[in-house]
């Protein structure tokens, strides 16, 4: 063989081995979408944050807000702004929520149950929201001036929406969220317009602008099981709920103006969540079931068992009306568990 032709076989082979190396590099360092949500669920809860996002809703319906985020000595504190002229702000310190609201003159103060991000239009994902999602990545593509992959989180029934994700490989922080309905069109969307990742932000970002000087106070109190218990005789809870769904909260309130305990039910499949309000009883004329639906927003309320129930969520309407007509009273002890719902069916694969 001559050395011409030596020559060739081996830039050939090395040319090939090459083609191994990167393809090896590229599965080496290749993640995986829900590995890349994971990261980014990480990225929301544990990063300090800054930034500039335009809400929008339906075609013309756009709001800019402000959300400014900090991790410090394991507490975490959050506050969003609207920019659009009306004022209102909302600050949360670990698990109480203030909400300031000019329009009203009014200054809200209550418990929040868990540690959801106040924008919560960024989904979180967990193990237990797997089982009721297809997640695929769509493509790889340049974003805001920086490398993002887009992933499409699709629901397999009609108790949900679907989301799709830019997220930015490098932070994993999404720089645009989409919420889909059943059919892929696009209810509401989140943009970010400026973001900036600071290591310290001072206590002085959590302040709100707004004067609160003549404002009323109002706080609503979260009371225990055993509480409701002795005030209306019976615990209340779902007897089917939506796949997936499972209850997550059971407590009492006394919301802000009445003297009167609400019952209060979450619902959740690790992604969406459905609130449940259980009024006093209801009086006066039979009262048609009602709903209301704004962006992505489904609300939905009923006499049942001769009380006022009210179930509220980012779910579609179907899921709203399914867990409200649900709500049964049952006799408990105090002490006792939120028991496991029926399901009403495995999810479509």
């Amino acid at each position: 063989m001559s050395s011409k032709m030596l020559r060739k076989v081996h830039n050939g082979e090395r040319f090939a081995w090459l083609i191994v190396g990167l393809a090896a590099a590229a599965g080496a360092v290749a993640e995986e979408p829900r590995e890349l949500l994971a990261r980014m669920n990480e990225a929301l809860t544990s990063r300090n944050y800054d930034g500039i996002f335009a809400h929008q809703q339906g075609r013309n319906k756009v709001e800019m807000l402000r959300i400014i985020h900090r991790v410090k000595d394991g507490m975490t504190m959050e506050r969003l702004a609207s920019l659009d002229g009306s004022g209102r702000e909302f600050v949360r310190n670990g698990n109480e929520l203030v909400c300031y609201l000019p329009d009203k003159r009014t200054v809200l103060v209550e418990k929040r149950a868990g540690e959801r991000p106040l924008l919560g239009n960024f989904p979180r994902f967990d193990a237990s929201s797997e089982e009721f999602y297809d997640v695929a990545e769509v493509k790889r593509t340049r974003f805001l001036r920086r490398d993002t992959r887009v992933i499409a989180v699709n629901p397999r029934d009609e108790f949900r929406y679907g989301y799709r994700l830019w997220i930015d490989e490098e932070t994993a922080m999404p720089l645009k969220t989409q919420l889909c309905d059943g059919r892929g069109r696009v209810i509401e969307q989140l943009l970010v317009a400026d973001l900036k990742l600071p290591k310290v932000i001072p206590d002085t970002a959590f302040k709100p602008d707004v004067s609160t000087e003549g404002f009323q106070w109002l706080r609503t109190e979260r009371e225990t099981p055993s509480k409701e218990v002795a005030q209306n005789g019976a615990l209340w809870s779902a007897l089917k709920l939506p796949p997936g769904f499972r209850m997550t909260v059971r407590s009492t309130q006394v919301m802000p103006g009445s003297n009167s305990p609400v019952a209060h039910l979450v619902f959740s499949d690790g992604l969406a969540s459905v609130s449940v309000f259980v009024g006093e009883a209801a009086t006066g004329p039979a009262q048609q079931p009602s709903s209301v639906q704004l962006g992505s927003s489904s609300a939905y309320s009923a006499v049942v068992e001769g009380r006022k129930v009210t179930a509220l969520g980012d779910v579609p309407q179907v899921t709203v009306r399914t867990i409200a007509n649900s709500i049964k009273p049952e006799a408990a002890t105090p002490s006792a568990a939120p028991p496991p719902a029926l399901s009403l069916g495995a999810p479509r694969r």
